[in-house]
């Protein structure tokens, strides 16, 4: 019998200790992002930051770990302890592109994070300077072929998203455009407006205020539907030149072994963040897509990620893409 009672003794105590390990946290928590601050996901965090709070009864700190093209901060939360105290705002980089790009990363996107839900994707444009005479997409196209190699489009870098829709772009045209990788976004905008390069390859969400303004024209969208914000552009896809849609996710993680009721927690307080009319506005005003409420969940999101997985595989490999 003594063994017996010395189980349910053990037992006894260790009740406490997992239903603790369980439960939310009862002290701050952190929102990781993997970029320094002022980005596209540092802006996002922020936004939403004091919605997830007012739903997690607990305050949410924005904490940035800059490094390796969002590698350093995206590590941090795959090791760090799976108690729903730290979790990702995750971007497709590091999540979908650099596994099928990089000969090696120090974690698994599938194996080591426990995806919670989707915050909203952007798509990719295509942008044109003032000098360019296409007004079309098809214009565009046949101006490309015109002359190929003569046309030279800016993104934020090799490997990005842009870059691959440069890659599928080619591929499904024959346009023959050069990609001129830039450190960054703004450099390739700021050399668009000066006339230096024709075109840049961009998200939705930067390049709006250069349309907005007729610094640059957007002529194609690579979503699978038009944006409301900008009705009479075609997706790329709709004019038959790219196969699969080219955005850029966000969305939240955690660790992997994090106990379902934290994942839940998490997702109804991103749920409720993404219902907030303030931050939809905003994040609706920058051309966002935000799914609905149905969709933001952990198997939608790890869906979404194979589903980028492959759409880069094949961009790398058309553009024999390596990153080190």
């Amino acid at each position: 019998m003594m063994p017996t009672r010395r189980l349910v003794i053990a037992a006894a105590l260790a009740a406490p200790a997992i239903a603790q390990a369980q439960g939310f946290p009862d002290r701050p928590v952190r929102l990781l992002v993997p970029y320094p601050p002022g980005g596209n996901v540092d802006f996002t965090a922020r936004l939403i930051g004091p919605a997830l709070s007012a739903s997690l009864g607990q305050p949410v700190v924005v904490d940035n770990r800059a490094g390796a093209g969002g590698i350093v901060g995206t590590e941090a939360v795959a090791r760090a302890r799976p108690d729903g105290a730290l979790v990702l705002l995750g971007s497709s980089g590091p999540l979908s592109l650099f596994p099928v790009a990089m000969p090696s990363l120090p974690f698994d996107p599938l194996r080591d994070f426990a995806p919670i839900g989707i915050a909203y994707r952007v798509p990719i444009v295509l942008m044109v300077g003032r000098e360019v005479p296409a007004r079309t997409l098809a214009e565009f196209v046949a101006l490309a072929k015109a002359t190929p190699g003569g046309l030279s489009a800016g993104t934020a870098g090799i490997g990005s998203g842009a870059h691959l829709a440069i890659e599928m772009f080619n591929a499904g045209t024959g346009a023959g455009i050069v990609h001129v990788p830039y450190r960054g976004t703004g450099p390739a905008q700021s050399d668009l407006i000066a006339g230096t390069i024709p075109l840049i390859f961009d998200q939705l969400s930067s390049a709006l205020p250069l349309h907005a303004d007729g610094r640059g024209r957007i002529l194609g969208i690579a979503s699978a539907a038009r944006s409301p914000l900008l009705p009479d552009v075609p997706t790329l896809r709709e004019a038959g030149l790219v196969e699969p849609e080219l955005t850029t996710t966000l969305g939240l993680l955690a660790p992997a072994g994090t106990p379902e009721p934290i994942i839940g927690r998490w997702r109804d307080a991103l749920v409720a963040a993404m219902g907030d009319a303030a931050v939809r506005e905003r994040l609706l005003s920058l051309g966002a897509d935000i799914p609905p409420a149905a969709d933001i969940a952990p198997a939608r999101y790890a869906a979404v990620i194979r589903e980028e997985m492959e759409t880069n595989r094949r961009a790398v490999q058309l553009g024999n893409i390596r990153l080190e």
